[in-house]
């Protein structure tokens, strides 16, 4: 997953630590139209708790959450309602 080959936004926060890549998925999540996909790429281990916790709080879906070698990929629907 790491390598996109789809027509989803990627998120690359590879090599940042939190809160860092949470902060930029909630910037890139608001400029995302309502249902749109988003994959996140991390490779800090408290991201995969921050992403789960940051849909669940603010109502976005967390499709996929795969571990690739030291990376962390994240699929994340946006909210239908924006």
């Amino acid at each position: 997953m790491t390598t996109s080959t789809s027509e989803e936004p990627v998120l690359d926060a590879r090599g940042l630590r939190c809160p860092e890549p949470v902060m930029l998925l909630h910037n890139r999540v608001g400029d995302l139209a309502p249902g749109a996909v988003l994959q996140v790429w991390a490779t800090d281990p408290s991201t995969e708790r921050d992403i789960t916790r940051f849909c669940q709080f603010l109502g976005h879906e967390l499709l996929a959450a795969d571990t690739e070698g030291e990376v962390l990929c994240f699929r994340v629907r946006k909210r239908p309602q924006g």
